[in-house]
């Protein structure tokens, strides 16, 4: 058996953008990036892609916090400001605890708790159940 942080560590593409899961909780879930020089892109800000794997990883986690594989079915970004340095930070909530289709809204943050983006997405679970130990 394993945690559900343990499970989504395996998300290489996260791990190596430097993404850090911070809390789990059935429904919510904290996550964590410091923007540094390799998150930027041409004009000097963090690149979209980047804040969008932040929010991506926070959607898993709080997605898979009901113990069964759920996967995106879609996703949306509104990017709000940019931000070059520092840590950003997302807060995933399931606003929708549906059987088979959860809706989950991912919004991020600067330190300071200024808003930068926000991201949307609804799951599907499937009937397989993950088997974990806990979400921590």
């Amino acid at each position: 058996m394993k945690t559900l942080k343990e499970m989504l560590s395996h998300d290489r593409f996260a791990a190596e953008a430097g993404v850090e899961l911070l809390e789990v909780r059935e429904g919510y879930a904290k996550a964590r990036m410091l923007v540094t020089e390799k998150h930027l892109n041409g004009g000097g800000v963090c690149q979209g892609g980047a804040l969008f794997t932040l929010a991506d990883l926070a959607f898993a986690a709080v997605a898979n916090s009901r113990n069964q594989l759920t996967l995106s079915l879609n996703a949306n970004i509104t990017f709000l400001r940019a931000v070059s340095s520092g840590y950003v930070y997302a807060e995933a909530v399931e606003t929708f605890n549906h059987a088979k289709i959860p809706f989950i809204e991912v919004r991020i943050s600067d330190e300071e708790g200024c808003p930068v983006a926000v991201f949307t997405s609804s799951g599907y679970r499937k009937k397989t159940e993950l088997n974990l130990e806990s979400l921590m």
